[in-house]
C-alpha cells in the first residue's frame, strides 16, 4: 500500500469520528448513528471512508451504551435513597404502600409496578396497588398460592423474573390470570418477596410491555428495597395497631404514655436512620446512632468476625438473636452475606429495641450495597482514564483534564507511574485470581485516597500517583510497596518512573513511564529484592540502563556532585587527583608522579575526596560508579555547547 494511500485512510478514519461525536453530544437515538453510514453510501464514497464511518459508528454506539449505562445506575441510587426519605415521614399505610410502588417503577424504569399482599384467611394474595396499570380486570386481581409468577414468589418466598411471560412455562397459568396480564399487555415481569422475618406478606412486582431481561444487579436491588419496603409497611401496621390499642385503653394513662413513648422512639430510630441514608452516612455512623438508641454499644462485624452459628441463624429467622450476653443482627442484601450489627453486653432487650436493631441491619445492607455500586463505577472510570493515557497518543488534552477533574485528579503536576505485582505465584488458578482482585481492590482505593488513578495491567496493577511535596520516586514507591502489602497481606513489589509532568498534552510519556516502571520492578525480583519499592535513581549506574530517559547528569549529580561543587567553589583540583588515582591503579605514589606534586599533596586530597563521598567511596562497587560518573562528566563537559 503506497504512503499516500495509507495517509487517506487516515484522514478518512479522523473525518469519520465527527459526526457521531456531535450525535454523542447531542444525545441523538440510536437509530440515528446510522446516517452518517447510510449518506456515505448514497454518495458513493470510496469503500476505506465507509469501512472508517462503520468502525466510527460501532465505537459511538458502545460510548452511547456506556453513558445511558451509567445514567441508569445514577438514577437507580438516586431513587432509592429518595425511598428512604419518602418512607421515613409516612404513618398512613395507604400512603407507604403507594409511596413503595411508585418508587419500585422509577428504581426500574418500567411500565408499570404493583404490590400484592397475603389474605391469611383466604389462603392467597391480592392486588392492594398499582403504579401505571390501565386495565380495571388486571387491578382487581387474586392469586391463589402457587399460581402465576406472584403467587409462586408468594408460595416460595423466592424471587421470580420471566421476560415471556406467557411463554414461560415454569408457572401455573390461569385462564383468570392470564386474561388480566392480558388486558395489561405485560410480557417481562419481575417479583420479589416482601418479608417480615420468615413470613411473606406479598409481593412486589415490576413489569414491562415488551420483552426485557431483568439483570442480576436490579434484582437485588429489588429485593433489598422490599426488604426496606416490608419494614415500613410492617412499622405502619404495627403503628396503626397501637393507636388503635390507645385508643381502646384512653382511660389508662400510664399506659398510653408508655406506649406512646415507645412508638415516638421508634419513629426516632426510623428517621434518624433515614436522615443517615440521605446524608451519606456510612456503616459505623448507623452504628453510632444505634447504640445510643439502645444505650449499648453496636458495633458492624464482617462475616468472618461475627459467630458463625449466630449469624446464620439470624440470616435464616430474619430476626437479631441472643449470642451470650449479645444480639447479632445478619446483615443481608439479594442473598448475600454483608456482615452483622453486634450489640454488646445487653442480654435483656424488649421487641421494640430488638426490632430497632433488626431495622438498623436492613439500612446497613442498604448502605453497603449502594456504597459498593458507586465505588466499583468510580474504579472503572479510574481504570478507564488511566488506560486512554497508556494506549492512546491522540486524545484531546481538554478533555483528559475535564475527566480527571471529575475524578478530583489533576493531571498538569508531577506524577510517577508504579507498576505493582504479587510476589508469591499460587498453583491454584481461582487462588491466584482472588489475590490480583485484592491487589486491584486495594490499588484502586489508593488511588482514590491519593487522587490518582489506577488500573490491571499484565498480570500486576499500573498507578499513577501525584507526588507531594518532599517526595521521591522511591519514597513514593516504598510507602506505596508497603501500604498494598498491608492491604493484601502478602508481598507486593512496586518499580517506579522518573517523576513525570503535563500528562494531558504528553499522553506518551505514561507509557514511557509505565514502561520504566516495569523495568525497575523486574530489578528488583531480579535482585531478590521482592516486596520492595524502588525507582531507577535507586541503582546506580544499573538504573541508567533502566532509565527511560537515561538521566546521564542526574546520575552524575547523584555520585560526584559534591566533588564537583567544591572544585567549582574553591578553585580545587579534586576531580583531576580523583581521574589520575584510579589511571594509576589507586597507587598514591604512582598519582603524585602523574601530578607532578608532593605525595602528601596527592594524601590530603584523597582525605578531602572522602570526607565528601564518604569513607567507602574506594569500595569495588562505589569505585566502579565513581569512575563511570567521571568519564560521563568528563564526556559531558567537553561537549559543545
Amino acid at each position: 500500500m503506497s504512503r499516500d494511500h495509507v495517509q487517506s485512510a487516515e484522514r478518512s478514519a479522523d473525518s469519520a469520528e465527527a459526526p457521531f461525536l456531535e450525535l454523542l453530544a447531542r444525545g441523538a437515538s440510536a437509530d440515528a448513528y446510522e446516517q452518517p453510514v447510510l449518506l456515505a453510501r448514497a454518495e458513493s464514497r470510496p469503500p476505506e471512508r465507509i469501512a472508517a464511518l462503520e468502525q466510527a459508528k460501532l465505537l459511538a454506539l458502545r460510548v452511547r451504551s456506556e453513558i445511558e449505562g451509567r445514567r441508569r445506575r445514577e438514577a437507580e441510587l438516586s431513587a432509592l435513597f429518595e425511598t428512604a426519605h419518602d418512607l421515613a415521614g409516612l404513618r398512613d399505610l395507604d400512603a407507604v404502600l403507594q409511596a413503595i410502588v411508585q418508587r419500585a417503577r422509577s428504581l426500574l424504569g418500567t411500565d408499570v409496578a404493583y404490590l400484592s399482599l397475603n389474605d391469611e384467611a383466604r389462603g392467597d394474595t391480592y392486588m392492594r396497588v398499582t403504579e401505571g396499570s390501565v386495565a380495571a380486570r388486571f387491578q382487581q386481581l387474586r392469586l391463589g398460592m402457587g399460581e402465576g409468577l406472584g403467587g409462586l414468589v408468594a408460595q416460595t418466598a423466592r424471587p421470580y423474573v420471566t421476560d415471556d411471560y406467557f411463554h414461560d412455562e415454569r408457572f401455573q397459568h390461569t385462564q383468570s390470570i392470564d386474561a388480566g396480564v392480558h388486558d395489561e399487555g405485560l410480557v417481562a415481569i419481575l417479583g420479589v418477596p416482601l418479608m417480615i422475618g420468615p413470613q411473606v406478606i406479598g409481593v412486589l412486582f415490576a413489569a414491562d410491555r415488551r420483552a426485557r431481561v431483568f439483570e442480576r444487579e436490579q434484582i437485588a436491588l429489588l429485593g433489598s428495597f422490599a426488604a426496606l419496603a416490608a419494614a415500613a409497611i410492617d412499622t405502619a401496621n404495627w403503628l396503626t395497631e397501637t393507636r388503635s390499642a390507645l385508643d381502646r385503653l384512653g382511660r389508662a394513662n400510664e399506659i398510653i404514655r408508655d406506649r406512646s413513648g415507645v412508638i415516638e422512639r421508634a419513629s426516632d430510630v426510623h428517621d434518624r436512620l433515614a436522615e443517615l441514608v440521605l446524608r451519606g452516612g456510612g456503616v459505623h455512623d448507623v452504628a453510632a446512632a444505634v447504640s445510643e438508641v439502645l444505650d449499648g454499644t453496636v458495633e458492624f462485624a464482617e462475616p468472618g468476625d461475627a459467630p458463625p452459628a449466630a449469624l446464620e441463624a439470624s440470616r435464616t429467622e430474619g430476626h437479631a438473636v441472643r449470642h451470650g450476653d449479645d444480639w447479632v443482627a445478619a446483615v443481608a442484601a439479594g442473598g448475600e452475606l454483608l456482615g452483622a450489627l453486634v450489640l454488646r453486653g445487653h442480654p435483656g432487650l424488649d421487641p421494640v429495641d430488638q426490632r430497632t436493631l433488626e431495622r438498623a441491619a436492613t439500612v446497613t445492607s442498604l448502605l453497603l450495597l449502594a456504597r459498593r455500586s458507586a465505588s466499583e463505577a468510580e474504579q472503572r472510570v479510574r481504570g478507564e482514564l488511566l488506560d486512554d493515557l497508556l494506549d492512546s497518543r491522540d486524545r484531546d488534552p481538554r478533555l483528559l483534564r475535564e475527566r480527571a477533574a471529575r475524578l478530583h485528579a489533576n493531571l498538569d503536576g508531577p506524577h510517577v507511574v508504579l507498576a505493582a505485582r504479587l510476589d508469591a505465584a499460587s498453583a491454584d488458578a481461582d487462588q491466584e485470581a482472588a489475590a490480583r482482585r485484592r491487589l486491584w481492590s486495594a490499588a484502586s482505593h489508593l488511588a482514590t485516597t491519593r487522587h490518582g488513578l489506577a488500573a490491571t495491567r499484565d498480570g500486576g496493577t499500573v498507578l499513577l500517583l501525584p507526588l507531594g511535596p518532599g517526595d521521591t520516586a522511591t519514597s513514593l514507591a516504598r510507602r506505596t510497596a508497603k501500604d498494598l502489602g498491608t492491604a493484601v497481606r502478602e508481598g507486593v513489589t512496586v518499580g517506579a518512573s522518573a517523576p513525570v509532568e503535563r500528562l494531558a498534552t504528553r499522553p506518551d510519556a505514561v507509557a514511557a513511564a509505565y514502561a520504566e516502571g516495569q523495568r525497575c520492578l523486574d530489578a528488583l525480583r531480579l535482585l531478590g529484592r521482592a516486596g520492595d519499592g524502588a525507582a531507577a535513581e535507586d541503582f546506580g549506574f544499573v538504573g541508567l540502563l533502566l532509565a527511560g530517559d537515561r538521566d546521564i547528569s542526574g546520575f552524575v549529580e547523584r555520585t560526584i556532585g559534591r566533588v564537583v561543587a567544591y572544585d567549582e567553589r574553591r578553585g580545587t583540583d579534586l576531580l583531576r587527583t580523583m581521574d589520575a588515582y584510579f589511571a594509576c591503579g589507586m597507587s598514591p605514589a604512582r598519582t603524585k608522579d602523574e601530578l607532578h606534586v608532593h605525595v602528601n599533596t596527592v594524601a590530603q586530597r584523597l582525605e578531602r575526596v572522602g570526607r565528601l563521598l564518604g569513607d567507602d567511596w574506594q569500595s569495588p562497587a562505589r569505585a566502579l560508579e565513581i569512575q563511570l560518573a567521571l568519564r560521563l562528566h568528563r564526556l559531558s563537559s567537553a561537549a559543545p555547547h
